[in-house]
């Protein structure tokens, strides 16, 4: 009685024509339409993931080459007649070789093996070397190849396989015909497992082949791994295979449990948020599985957000969808982008901490008073707030609401990573202008009168204070001007600190405090723009008058570009 032998599924089901491939429908059509047409090319460079099928491919290739009949096509060999596609699909053939890169590194054994193939084939038309782990030759292995792949002898095909194709050197890449096979897709995995599962009389959940399509992350071979584990435990316990064991099995969150952590997250609710990690932690989830999810929820949100679509998602339910739905409208985009820094942040730390756990922990009570931060709008009318309401500081600066999202806009990143009790400090520090009391003033700073706003221009420009000489000349717009006070209104490229600024500085030229108002009324044309207005009118006046004229017919392509005029 002859012992049956089991077969894992990933070569129990390795595809055994190109129509069974799965996802490389570029590639795949490339190759058969060389080999059909006879152009080969003396090497092909298959490169890719882990699991995507690059050896298989060099087998069929092999095959396809090499078979008497059409097996591009798929026509089949005749049940009595030899043909070498069978001995080549179970690696019998001695004329079709593989060699492992990471076994045969040195130099000597590429010599031994291309001296070998020198040699005719025996039973088939091509001899080809099929190369896995192509990348981990040596340098002088390497070497030892080029002339060789360069001109072949005409019986002679090589097969390299690799998953880092940046090792190879540009060399020997350009003396192959490269494909790259691509990570196959999600959908494409779940077709292929859902065959699979029922051909083997598997019991599991469609919501369990998701998931372990999902955790595959493309590779073809790592979901039939997947899948056999899985159904390896179904014959053992004889009943249907679910997403909760699929979620233990590869120690992933459930992300109901995620969704209502996150909930309590941005609720503020420290510890809820706390109890509800610790009872994923206690059903054995994975630190890195748990960040990495996390992730995708919050990118889901975002995606919502931005899009307000997630149907076309196979990873994520209906009642999930909800969940993320109702989220996405009651949280910031500002606060999504803090979030995934900082688990991105803590994802690099669990490799170096001595406690991934508490490493979690952690994060959770960054992320809940990160949520529990003032608003953008509070954040602002505080800042206001408390500056008016400083005894050190008498100028009083009034900031139109709809203004203050313009010259503020680019401190929200900065108000983003700045926890609660941050803000609270940061609100209540004392302006810089309490410093700066006359009384104090150093003794060699000269006290003058600023009586126009070009002579604030001037002096900002001897003082060398260049950003604040540019805005004034290019961003305010000057409402009025009087010896101690200001009203200008400004626009969207107005600096930040602009009214801080210029506040000290003129306390520090003129011994006086200034009371500056920013409006949104509309005022005058900015400085450049009528100094540009100016110097085109006067432009304009001198090609009317004689002395252009008489210019013009002397020097018909002549221009007149800018007019001077001496005090």
């Amino acid at each position: 009685m002859e012992k049956v032998v089991h077969k894992v599924l990933a070569l129990k089901y390795r595809p055994k024509n190109f129509n069974e491939l799965i996802g490389q429908d570029i590639a795949v059509e490339t190759i058969k339409n060389s080999i059909l047409s006879k152009k080969l090319p003396n090497a092909y460079l298959l490169s890719g993931i882990r699991g995507v099928g690059k050896t298989t491919t060099a087998r069929l290739i092999a095959q396809a080459i090499n078979c008497k009949k059409n097996f591009v096509q798929g026509e089949k060999c005749n049940p009595g007649e030899y043909c070498s596609c069978k001995e080549i699909n179970e690696f019998k053939n001695l004329d079709v070789i593989e060699i492992d890169g990471a076994q045969h590194t040195g130099v000597d054994s590429t010599k031994e093996l291309i001296a070998s193939c020198m040699y005719a084939p025996t039973t088939v038309k091509y001899k080809v070397i099929i190369a896995d782990e192509f990348q981990m030759l040596s340098k002088s292995s390497f070497a030892a190849l080029l002339k060789t792949l360069e001109e072949p002898p005409p019986h002679l095909k090589f097969v390299f396989c690799t998953t880092e194709v940046k090792k190879i050197p540009i060399t020997i890449i350009s003396r192959c015909q490269r494909f790259d096979l691509h990570r196959v897709s999600i959908k494409d995995l779940l077709e292929n497992l859902n065959k699979i599962s029922k051909i083997e009389n598997g019991k599991i959940s469609e919501g369990a082949l998701i998931l372990i399509a999902k955790a595959a992350e493309g590779s073809v071979r790592d979901s039939l791994s997947l899948l056999d584990r899985a159904l390896v435990s179904q014959d053992i316990e004889e009943k249907e295979i679910d997403e909760t064991y699929i979620r233990k099995m590869l120690g992933l969150a459930d992300k109901s449990k995620l969704l209502r952590l996150l909930n309590f997250i941005f609720q503020g609710n420290q510890k809820e948020s706390l109890e509800s990690l610790r009872e994923l932690i206690n059903e054995g989830v994975e630190p890195s599985n748990f960040l990495n999810d996390l992730l995708e929820i919050i990118y889901f949100i975002q995606q919502k957000k931005n899009i307000g679509n997630l149907d076309s998602d196979l990873s994520i339910s209906e009642s999930e969808q909800e969940a993320v739905n109702l989220m996405s409208n009651n949280v910031s985009t500002s606060t999504l982008i803090v979030f995934w820094q900082l688990i991105l942040k803590v994802l690099e730390e669990l490799s170096i901490v001595s406690s991934p756990i508490l490493s979690l922990e952690m994060l959770v009570v960054r992320l809940v008073h990160l949520e529990g931060m003032p608003s953008y709008e509070d954040v602002l009318e505080s800042l206001k707030k408390n500056n008016s309401s400083q005894a050190e500081v008498n100028s009083n600066v009034t900031i139109d609401r709809e203004n203050d999202k313009k010259i503020f806009s680019n401190e929200t990143d900065e108000i983003a990573n700045i926890s609660k009790d941050q803000i609270k400090n940061t609100t209540q520090a004392k302006p810089i202008l309490s410093s700066l009391n006359p009384k104090n003033l150093p003794k060699d700073i000269i006290v003058g009168k600023i009586s126009s706003f070009e002579e604030l221009i001037l002096l900002s420009a001897r003082k060398k204070e260049i950003q604040l000489k540019y805005d004034l000349e290019n961003n305010v717009n000057l409402i009025k001007f009087s010896e101690g006070k200001i009203d200008i209104s400004f626009n969207e490229n107005l600096d930040k600190n602009f009214v801080r600024n210029l506040s000290k500085k003129l306390l520090e030229w003129t011994g006086t405090r200034w009371v500056i108002t920013l409006t949104k009324k509309i005022g005058k044309k900015t400085f450049s723009e009528l100094q540009s207005i100016k110097k085109k009118e006067l432009l304009d006046q001198e090609k009317k008058g004689e002395i252009y004229k008489k210019f013009k017919n002397i020097f018909s392509d002549g221009e007149l570009l800018e007019v001077k005029k001496e005090d």
